[in-house]
């Protein structure tokens, strides 16, 4: 979302346009008191929001039921001196569907700290949803945001430019993979194929119309999530016009009602 006091108009006008059930959003860069619930709440959804401060943010929108509300995930690291838990993880049941919002640390560089805690991070999300799948093989979860990681080669425009960067990187894109083996498919893949399908463009050099973007946002499904899934699309047009986010939704449609990221 890259901020959502600043397009709250454009995600109203999606919301209404897309007709959709459940959004995870990140990156909202607002406080529980800058957060327009009201906004939302008034547009038909349910709203679950974490935010500390004008850094990172997560939230879920629900027009099909919001439970169980969790902020962070077991054992998730912190980050700071002193060290604090980012808001990077918000968790809600919608619709019989587990929905975790989630926001990867973006690790920064393949020389920074930042991306240790990157992969410490990721490693205990992959043992929390491994438990979460042993506590209940049938349990149908989506983890559902913005991961920071292109995982194939594809999923970027050029890997030549990418040599010496983070998102491309061999452990980061092993921990991701150690998710998929946990059990957590791509749901969207099958229905996207690349190359050239991305979800974000960066706002520098005109990247988005040279067409130089990377595929980093991913709806990661349970087995029992992963068989309801009947169909997968990126919306390229809301990169498009003022105050347009640098990600773009990751819709997939469930046999019964749509998820987004």
């Amino acid at each position: 979302m890259n901020s959502i006091r600043s397009r709250i108009d454009r995600l109203e006008a999606w919301l209404e346009r897309s007709d959709c059930d459940v959004l995870a959003i990140q990156e909202t860069k607002a406080k529980e008191s800058q957060f327009p619930m009201e906004r939302l709440t008034a547009a038909g959804y349910e709203v679950a929001h974490h935010g500390l401060n004008q850094w990172n943010g997560v939230a879920i929108l629900s027009r099909v039921g919001l439970t169980d509300v969790e902020v962070g995930f077991p054992h998730m690291p912190a980050w700071g001196d002193p060290p604090v838990h980012e808001a990077r993880a918000l968790g809600a049941t919608c619709g019989g569907v587990r929905i975790w919002s989630l926001y990867v640390p973006n690790g920064r560089s393949l020389r920074d700290p930042h991306l240790a805690y990157k992969l410490e991070w990721l490693e205990r999300l992959r043992l929390a949803a491994t438990g979460w799948l042993a506590a209940d093989p049938g349990a149908q979860i989506a983890l559902v945001g913005d991961w920071n990681i292109a995982p194939q080669d594809e999923d970027v425009w050029d890997m030549d430019v990418f040599a010496d960067s983070t998102h491309v990187s061999a452990p980061e894109r092993a921990a991701f993979q150690a998710i998929v083996g946990a059990g957590f498919a791509d749901v969207a893949r099958a229905h996207t194929p690349g190359p050239g399908l991305y979800t974000y463009w960066d706002y520098q050099q005109l990247s988005f119309p040279k067409r130089k973007g990377m595929r980093i946002d991913f709806v990661l499904g349970s087995p029992a999530l992963s068989t309801r899934v009947k169909g997968a699309s990126f919306d390229r047009e809301e990169r498009k016009g003022k105050l347009a986010s640098d990600h773009v939704p990751v819709i997939v449609d469930l046999s019964d009602g749509p998820v987004a990221s």
